[in-house]
C-alpha cells in the first residue's frame, strides 16, 4: 500500500482523514488469478470506504470543498456523518487478461476517517 499525500488544506479540516492507494497490490492479485476476466469486488475493512478515482491534487481539493459545506467541522459525529455521505465500502472493478480495465490516471483508494483504522480490504473476484 502506498500512502497518498494529503494537502495541507485537507489535513485541517479532515485531521483523522486517511488515503492509501492500493491499486498495485489489487492489480498483483488479479494478474495471479485463475480467472482472466471478470469484475474485481473490492472491500474495505471496518471503517474504510474503497474509491476508483484519479490521485491527483484537485480532487481533494474538491473533496474538501464538498463536505465542509456538507458537514461542518463544528458538528458531532462528524467521522461517522462522512463515511455516511462517502457510501458503502466497496468498489466493482472490471479485469481482463489479467489486468484491472481502470482509465489511464485512476487508482483504487482506501479511505479512513479514524487515525486507528487498520489499513484491511479484501477482493473477490467473480467470472
Amino acid at each position: 500500500m502506498t500512502s497518498v499525500e494529503i494537502p495541507f488544506s485537507i489535513a485541517c479540516v479532515l485531521p483523522s482523514l486517511v488515503v492509501l492507494d492500493v491499486t498495485n497490490e489489487i492489480a498483483h492479485e488479479v494478474s495471479g488469478a485463475e480467472r482472466s476476466s471478470g469484475i474485481a469486488f473490492i472491500t474495505a475493512g471496518e471503517g474504510g470506504l474503497i474509491r476508483v478515482n484519479e490521485r491527483e491534487s484537485g480532487f481533494f481539493a474538491d473533496l474538501e470543498a464538498l463536505l465542509e459545506r456538507l458537514v461542518p467541522l463544528d458538528v458531532a459525529g462528524r467521522e461517522r456523518l462522512l463515511a455516511l455521505l462517502l457510501g458503502a465500502g466497496s468498489e466493482q472493478v472490471p479485469f481482463a487478461a489479467g489486468q484491472l480495465c481502470l482509465g489511464r490516471w485512476q487508482r483504487i483508494l482506501l479511505f479512513a476517517f479514524s487515525e486507528q483504522f487498520a489499513p484491511e480490504w479484501s477482493l473477490t473476484l467473480v467470472g
